[in-house]
This record gives structure tokens, sequence and C-alpha cells, in this order.
């Protein structure tokens, strides 16, 4: 949850001051080979929860991944540029490796060019990125500068990171064992789909320690994520108040998490009645995805077509 909070307030944040290009990554998702029910699922699960935390379709690029087909056509062309050893490099091709053995498919080895391909067809100056998503930035830098520097063109921006605190996090999950996601476990990321006793459930069990040992000393990785949900999700005062309890090694982990998982199911209530309300609003969902596709798709044919041209696909007729 801290993850998607995140990341959702510096869409809305970039929704009003850049021209923002935000997706689904449908594509992306094929590495797991979801079932096709399942994938639709996820593409109208998400898609609702953007809409119900307030990106707005009027003020930024809202579409499906998979709706834009020149971003498969710019991923065939990078490919071609992109090599072996520093894909292997990848750390998140390395997680994957030991952790899905019997699916290390092409797509996961590729997987930065396609999201290098995602940022560079709209030719991005900055992308909303976490802690761990910095390797995958600087790939997508090499990758523009190497088109460049081989045709000769300043085709490809080379994009910085964007975080709307100025600082990029990593927020862990609640089981500690990585970054909070879907692919961490059953109890491991708070999901707005949860039933409320689930989402108590999984606050409660979230990972801390025995408490601080001296005075005002710094926060482990785990203590500080239920600290930074708490400061999405509570007052000033109540995160004061922990924070005050902690620094004095007075905190009591099990007061702090029952006061976390009230105020997170007071602040998911209203969002996940708007994530019903637009998910069972079809004409408004295929109206967001078709402008959002229209205006996706002149951007990036625009892209495409500058670099056919470089590349030397050039029709005969």
């Amino acid at each position: 949850m801290g993850n998607y909070f995140g990341a959702v307030k510096s869409f809305l944040q970039m929704q009003e001051t850049h021209n923002a290009f935000f997706f689904i990554a449908d594509i992306h998702s094929l590495t797991t080979h979801p079932t096709p029910a399942d994938l639709h699922s996820n593409v109208h699960q998400v898609l609702a929860e953007y809409l119900a935390m307030g990106l707005d379709p009027e003020k930024c690029t809202l579409f499906v991944q998979s709706d834009v087909p020149q971003i498969s056509e710019l991923y065939t062309y990078m490919n071609m540029n992109a090599y072996l050893g520093e894909l292997e490099r990848s750390a998140s091709f390395k997680e994957k490796v030991k952790t899905q053995r019997n699916n290390v498919n092409a797509g996961l080895l590729t997987y930065p060019v396609l999201m290098a391909v995602d940022i560079l067809i709209h030719k991005a100056d900055v992308v909303p990125v976490g802690k761990d998503q910095e390797q995958h930035l600087e790939m997508t830098r090499d990758f523009a500068k190497r088109f460049n520097h081989m045709y000769g063109v300043q085709c490809f921006n080379e994009p910085e990171a964007y975080s709307r605190t100025g600082k990029l996090v990593k927020v862990p999950g609640l089981t500690n064992n990585g970054k909070m996601s879907k692919s961490g476990g059953e109890g491991d990321a708070i999901f707005f789909d949860d039933e409320e006793k689930v989402t108590h459930k999984k606050i409660m069990r979230a990972v801390t320690d025995s408490g601080p040992e001296t005075m005002n000393q710094e926060k482990p990785e785990a203590i500080q994520n239920l600290f930074d949900i708490m400061s999405l999700v509570s007052s000033t005062d109540t995160v004061d108040h922990f924070d005050a309890l902690y620094n004095k090694c007075e905190i009591r982990y099990g007061d702090f998490k029952k006061q976390l998982s009230e105020d997170v199911l007071k602040f998911i209530s209203p969002i996940r009645e708007r994530i019903q309300d637009i998910k069972e609003d079809k004409s408004y969902l295929q109206q967001v995805t078709q402008a959002g596709a229209e205006k996706a798709k002149s951007s990036a044919e625009a892209t495409l077509k500058e670099v056919r041209e470089i590349i030397g696909f050039r029709r005969f007729y």
C-alpha cells in the first residue's frame, strides 16, 4: 500500500504540472502468464483504482499499454540494441531467476527494454519511480544514449527520476521480505479489495522488532515503513504521538498497529466505494480508455515515425 499511495500522490502532483502519461502495464504482466480472465480483471481493477484515487483523464493521458501497438513495435527495434550481458545484470532479472525458476522467459530478460520504451516513446523528461527502479531508469538512459550515438541523432531524451519529496524511496512489505507488492506474498501488502478483517489482520501481523533500546535511535526499515504508512493515513498529531513514544523507548507496537489499522480502514473505505462505483460504470471506463488510447497513440506514433526514418525504414509507395 505504501508504494502505491506514494506513487499515486506523485501522479496527482504531476498531472497538475506536467504533460503526464500514466498507463496500466498489461503487456508487462504477461511474464507471469496470467489467465485471460485474470488479466482483464486486473486491468479493470487498477484502472478503477487510479481514477478513484484522483487521476483525472482531463488533466493527464491515462491508457492501457496494449491499446498502443506502437509500444510493441518500438520494443522490437530497441531490443536489437540491448545486449545479453547488461540484461542479465539487471537486479530484477537476477531476482526472478531465483524466485521463479520454472518461468525464466525472454520477456523477463528484456523487461528493462520494454520499461525503457514505455518512457522513451513519449520522450519523457522525468519519471516517477521508487528507489528499486533506479537501475531500470539508468538502463533507459543508456538505451537512449546508445540509439542517439548509433545513428548520430538527438532523438531520445535522457529522463531523470521524479519524486514529489525529492527523495527516492523503497517501501518494504509488511513481511519485510522485500518491497511491498502483490508478488511478495499473501500478507505482504494491503489492497483496496481486501475485506476489513483481512486488512486488520495483515497490519496486526506486520513484522516489528523487540522495540527501541536507546533514546531517539534510528528506526529499522520495517518500523519506518509502518510509520510511513501512518503518515499517509493518520493525523499529524497521531504520528507525532507514536513517534515521541518510540523516541522515548515507550512505544507498544500492539497499540501502534491498532491505531494504524483503524486509520487505514477509515482512509480506504471511501476509496473502496468509489472504486466499486467506477468499476460498474462500463461506459465511463470505455470513454476514459478510448480517449487515453487516442492521445497515447498520437504521441507514440510521432516518435515511431521519427525512429523509422532514422533507422532507414522507408516505404516505396
